[in-house]
């Protein structure tokens, strides 16, 4: 899993590219603690167009960010606007 932040003026993206699968979901997870706090200044993107798939770690990692900070989610597939329902739902 590759992890990218993009900060503009505007908003903060989070580009995720792979598979958010155990220690790749654990280390998503560590960096958002790492980084909640500066990230919330602004509105934050999620951008999972260049994901490939998430266990449920992943997605608890996800959700929690999206709660926190009620994301836009970027998707391109099928797959990531399944991801992105699973991840928007209560």
């Amino acid at each position: 899993m590759k992890i990218t932040l993009e900060n503009n003026s505007e908003i903060f993206t989070i580009k995720l590219e792979g598979r958010i699968v155990g220690p790749w979901a654990a280390e998503l997870d560590r960096y958002w603690e790492q980084n909640a706090t500066a990230l919330r200044t602004k509105p934050v993107s999620l951008d999972l167009r260049g994901t490939t798939f998430a266990d449920a770690d992943g997605i608890r990692t996800l959700r929690a960010i999206y709660a926190q900070t009620g994301a836009e989610i970027l998707t391109g597939t099928l797959w990531t606007q399944y991801l992105a329902n699973e991840i928007a739902r209560n």
